[in-house]
């Protein structure tokens, strides 16, 4: 079993958090990575982020697209891997869908 794409997966999640604190500016919107999938042959590295208040989401993932060049050659910097992956982003809708449960179940 090939642990390998996990264990980078973990190091992208807590260095890219890192360089999206200091590069990436959201307004008042609040983003979080949840999660970073990479492919067996680490070529693509997909991140899951998630926005609050989910109103900032297209806005947060336009900021994100915006500047993934510079992401990933400040994540190439941080991070001695080869290949490294190509990041992209995609939104994780969990914490929202978690929220919506709970009022349901509160109103019942």
């Amino acid at each position: 079993m090939n642990f390998r794409p996990a264990r980078v997966g973990k190091l992208i999640r807590t260095e890219l958090a890192k360089i999206i604190l200091r590069e990436v500016e959201f307004g008042d919107a609040l983003v979080t990575i949840t999660a970073v999938t990479v492919d067996k042959n680490l070529e693509h590295a997909s991140v899951s982020v998630s926005v609050i208040p989910s109103a900032k989401t297209a806005a947060a993932l336009r900021a994100l697209g915006a500047t993934t060049g510079r992401l990933q050659h400040l994540l190439m910097k941080k991070i001695n891997i080869k290949p490294m992956p190509r990041i992209s982003f995609a939104v994780d809708h969990g914490m929202e869908n978690a929220a919506s449960v709970e009022r349901m179940l509160l109103h019942e």
